[in-house]
């Protein structure tokens, strides 16, 4: 048999052996030359054949040391040990759920195994990250994929890990009585030579995790990483306390450098304080001593099953057939031809025997061959079969990435379609609010408009009492006349009786009685001219008020708010006109009643204020016009009443040029642009409900969007950490 195959042939076994070494009852530290040769291995499967040969659950320190040994596999050996002893998780799980686990060794022995559960699934979460941690900046923000939820969720995930390697440290120091030199004794360095391995891996997760907090507080709110800034303190004391402790045990002196952390924990707040970060390095000397260097007692009480090499023995077996040669053994007569019979007998018995063992060894080796040739089948089978799964997980991962990518799509269009909603729901809200502040100011100039109506009822009441008294004193006058009158024709009558009797006594009397009720008369009738003309100047200076002060609302700077209907201005603008053709018999008659100069001028002044607010609807030409044209029927008004006030101008006062002002604003009115005017406040008001009703059915729209919105966005962020590609 070839020596490369019998070589190949013993691995499994010489593997099998240092995990033995290695993996023992004994309370002494694990030496270095048995987990190396462990490490030379490449596969974990072998390893895991032969540690589950081993009473684990039933020996608290067997199960310790086994911890150490698979920890130095997890940071130092093949990149595939994490991924492939992922299926032994289970085994591990229980292990550390055992009963024997509750004190001592085991108490440790249940905290280790909850630390390497963790490690192996953030290497398997996380495969950017090699087994012993080491990793520079620009890798660690590949880990991260520059994605600041990346960074978030691997920070929680590196507090988690740097807690149980804490929670070991602080289980092992608090087993062990520091008032002794416990450090030198072998079962002091059988529980404190596993926390080497702790030290790499807690300086390399402070480090990262300094970084990522850094970069973290540059993206976010400081408020939204307080919980980060509060498990970061509590495990910096905790760290800085463990390494200043065992940086003072003697039995690390020898092994490894403890770096020292800072006095303070870095302040994440400002930014410039990242220069100021020394990343911790742990130097292992080279020269250093190992834990089997110590002075302890250890006892071999495990079998060497190694093979002897082949070549030696067929040296052997050569030299004892033919004899060694002159130059090694010049002693050696034997090897001449002249040897006796019964001796070659012997040692063609003795050929022969050690031919039938060397057959069984063959026959042993052939059968070791054959078992190992069946577990490789059986172990390709189970690889062909993860690979035909792995397929199947490909072809199923592309069939989701193409329905997560028909959904970004349908995502996208809801967006788009969102964003127009959402616009279009800001320019109706942008509308409704512009309706509600015209509502608002037509209210207000409503019910400025009614208390300026009321105003003007209380002047015009004011006037009518002034009237009253007027016509009062007017009927009196007509009464003191009509007596007046009755007792002259009495007095003519008594003059007629007397008229033949006494002609010249007539004559006398009549002219005696004309010279004495005449001055009388006269004095009456003066009085009554003055008392018509007082009253009549009375109500033309208060129609004149009227129309002054409509003119001077046109000036009020809350007048601009007010509107009004083309309609209702020419309605006003016929009566108006109406009115002052009334107004022109009554001055050719030179009636008495003085009621109709008021009423003239509350129309008048209506004329003027409604013709003002509807210039507030139409274009700005016709809006010019109209206000030009309703102020200057304001002046023609005021000017036909002061002529109308003087006896000297009243019979030549002109209703004329008052009457073409009104004619020319109402043909104002009656343009057809004017028509926008016509709204309603009830109108504007069902348009602003019917805004309000639109405006709510958008907003529940949106919200269900939204909601559609984050259900996708879940659903794409839990795809895309599990690892698959969600671009």
């Amino acid at each position: 048999m070839p020596v490369n195959s019998l070589t190949s042939a013993k691995r499994p076994g010489q593997l099998a052996v240092s995990i033995n070494k290695a993996i023992n009852t004994q309370e002494i530290a694990v030496k270095e030359k048995h987990a190396r040769n462990i490490l030379l291995y490449k596969g974990a499967h072998t390893f895991w054949l032969a540690v589950n040969r081993l009473p684990l659950s039933s020996n608290a320190v067997l199960c310790w040391k086994f911890c150490h040994v698979f920890h130095k596999l997890l940071r130092d050996g093949h990149p595939n040990v994490s991924t492939r002893s992922v299926f032994f998780l289970p085994s591990c799980s229980s292990l550390s759920s055992q009963g024997h686990l509750s004190e001592g060794y085991g108490k440790l022995c249940s905290i280790y195994l909850k630390l390497l559960i963790t490690k192996m699934e953030f290497h398997i979460k996380n495969p950017r990250f090699p087994g012993n941690l080491q990793m520079s900046n620009r890798q660690l923000d590949e880990a991260g994929e520059n994605d600041v939820n990346n960074f978030f969720q691997l920070t929680v995930e590196m507090f988690d890990y740097l807690e149980c390697e804490l929670n070991l440290f602080l289980g092992v120091f608090s087993s062990l009585d520091m008032s002794r030199s416990v450090s030198v004794t072998a079962a002091g360095q059988c529980r404190l030579a596993p926390l080497i391995q702790v030290i790499l891996d807690s300086s390399h997760l402070y480090d990262y995790t300094v970084k990522l907090l850094f970069k973290l507080h540059s993206c976010l709110p400081a408020d939204t990483l307080q919980g980060h800034r509060d498990r970061f303190q509590e495990q910096f004391k905790k760290l800085k306390s463990l390494f200043y402790r065992s940086s003072n045990l003697q039995y690390f002196k020898r092994l490894i450098q403890i770096p020292q952390l800072p006095e303070n924990p870095p302040n994440f707040l400002r930014a410039s304080a990242l220069s100021e970060h020394i990343s911790p390095v742990v130097v292992i000397p080279v020269e250093s001593s190992s834990p089997e260097s110590e002075h302890v007692v250890e006892t071999e009480d495990l079998v060497d099953t190694d093979i002897p090499p082949l070549p030696s023995t067929v040296d052997r077996k050569f030299d004892d057939l033919f004899g060694t040669s002159a130059a090694t053994d010049p002693f050696n007569f034997n090897s001449q031809n002249g040897m006796r019979k019964d001796e070659k007998d012997r040692l063609i018995e003795q050929l022969t025997a050690e031919l039938h063992a060397l057959k069984e060894e063959l026959e042993s080796f052939r059968l070791e061959s054959g078992r190992l040739c069946q577990a490789l089948r059986g172990r390709v089978n189970e690889l062909e079969a993860e690979l035909a799964e792995q397929t199947h997980l490909k072809q199923q991962a592309l069939g989701e990435s193409e329905f997560l990518r028909v959904e970004l799509d349908d995502l996208r269009r809801v967006k788009e379609d969102t964003e127009k909603e959402q616009r279009s729901l800001s320019e109706i809200e942008r509308k409704a609010q512009a309706n509600e502040q015209r509502y608002t100011k037509l209210k207000e100039k409503y019910t400025e408009l009614v208390q300026s109506h009321a105003d003007l009822l209380r002047k015009n009441a004011e006037v009518t009492r002034q009237m009253t008294v007027a016509r009062a004193a007017q009927d009196e006058v007509e009464n003191v006349k009509k007596e007046m009158q009755d007792r002259l024709k009495a007095a003519q009558d008594a003059t007629s009786q007397q008229v033949g009797h006494k002609p010249h006594a007539r004559a006398h009397t009549h002219t005696h009685f004309l010279c004495l009720m005449y001055p009388r008369e006269q004095s009456l009738e003066s009085e009554l001219v003055s008392l018509r003309w007082a009253a009549l100047r009375a109500a033309l200076e208060e129609a004149g008020r009227i129309v002054q002060d409509c003119l001077n609302q046109l000036e009020d700077p809350a007048h601009i708010s007010c509107t009004s209907s083309a309609d209702y201005l020419v309605s006003r603008c016929q009566v108006a006109l109406d009115c002052v053709e009334r107004l022109q018999s009554a001055r050719v008659g030179f009636v008495s009643d003085n009621t109709g100069e008021l009423h003239f001028a509350h129309l008048v002044g209506d004329v003027i204020v409604q013709g003002s607010a509807t210039s507030h609807m139409v274009p700005v030409e016709q809006a010019d016009a109209l206000a030009d044209n309703v102020k200057a029927c304001g002046a023609e008004a005021l000017a036909l009443l002061c002529q109308l006030k003087e006896q000297k101008s009243m019979g030549t006062a002109d209703c004329s040029r008052l009457r073409a002002a009104l004619d020319t604003v109402m043909a104002l009115g009656e343009v057809k642009t004017m028509d926008f005017s016509a709204m309603t406040l009830t109108q504007i008001k069902r348009q602003e409900m019917d805004a309000q009703v639109l405006v709510l059915e958008l907003e529940t729209r949106l919200q269900k969007e939204r909601e559609r919105l984050g259900e996708l966005r879940k659903k794409h962020y839990e795809l895309a950490g599990s690892g698959w590609d969600t671009t």
